[in-house]
């Protein structure tokens, strides 16, 4: 798979190198880099090769995507993905960084520039749009509401329109904003954390009547209690998962476009996912379009 995601990537590179080698003639220089990688002159990709370092943003709390395991290190889709771009960069995974990127706090971290890239279930959205720029979507997942294995009272958002039930969800979340349409009286019913483990909790420990988030999410609770917890009725959104870099940088937009692309055709992605998220008996689907904007 390393080897056709390899070819394609240098097939991409040859282009971009040879539009380079174009502006060549008007001052513009060519860059190298180690681990046998080749990128332009200047850009974020040369940068990052030639420091053979990269510091990627993900979660830690969210079995399938980003949990963080006994190694001590990240574990799950978002972080396969966010290694395949690595590898592509020439960074070899023990030169990666991890660092904690909670919902509220991802385009923060992409802006202070703390991290090179967010990978963390993160559904690109207009809003965020304004501050950070996204490559992909390289996943779609879709929201769900998880309870308590013998609730039969929520069948959907839409049970919670009566104002007597509590939801749970993470503050600065699209799930958090997407619940408010559907809650009779937001102050009282919505509950918020910064982690969806304290929100797993609250409804273990029934301060709160369900948890929403997207559903591959709560899948991946509930595989590890299924005497727990359950599903309450069918996706009601879709989310489009991407990855969060530098709003102005099109140029390393473009090279994680790329990577998603060729992973997508040589099947390190669908490997990506069977040994991550596929475990819960989630679908993959089909690749989505990348969204070159």
């Amino acid at each position: 798979m390393r080897t056709k995601r390899a070819a394609v990537l240098t097939a991409v590179a040859a282009l971009a190198l040879g539009l380079t080698a174009c502006g060549d003639d008007a001052g513009e220089e060519t860059g190298s880099g180690g681990s046998d990688k080749s990128f332009a002159a200047g850009s974020t990709m040369e940068r990052l090769n030639e420091a053979q370092a990269i510091t990627i943003g993900t979660k830690f709390d969210q079995p399938g995507f980003g949990l963080k395991g006994l190694s001590g290190q990240p574990e799950g889709f978002d972080v396969e993905i966010a290694k395949i771009i690595a590898s592509e960069l020439g960074i070899p995974e023990d030169k990666i960084e991890w660092v904690e990127a909670p919902s509220k706090v991802r385009e923060d971290v992409i802006v202070n520039e703390t991290v090179d890239l967010v990978a963390a279930t993160y559904t690109i959205n207009p809003k965020r749009k304004e501050r950070i720029a996204f490559a992909g979507p390289y996943y779609e997942a879709g929201q769900n509401i998880m309870v308590k294995k013998d609730d039969t009272s929520i069948t959907g958002p839409d049970s919670f329109s009566d104002g007597t039930k509590k939801v749970c969800s993470v503050t600065g979340s699209t799930p958090a904003e997407e619940i408010k349409q559907y809650v009779k009286d937001v102050g009282s019913q919505l509950v918020l954390f910064d982690t969806y483990d304290k929100c797993r909790d609250a409804l273990q420990g029934g301060q709160v009547d369900a948890v929403t988030t997207d559903n591959v999410i709560l899948l991946g609770y509930i595989a590890k209690d299924e005497e727990s917890f359950k599903l309450a009725g069918e996706n009601f959104t879709k989310e489009p998962y991407g990855i969060g870099v530098q709003k102005d940088d099109t140029e390393f937009r473009d090279f994680v476009n790329d990577v998603l692309e060729a992973a997508f055709a040589d099947g390190s992605w669908q490997q990506a996912w069977d040994d991550t998220a596929g475990t819960f008996g989630a679908e993959l689907g089909t690749p989505p379009t990348i969204d070159r904007y």
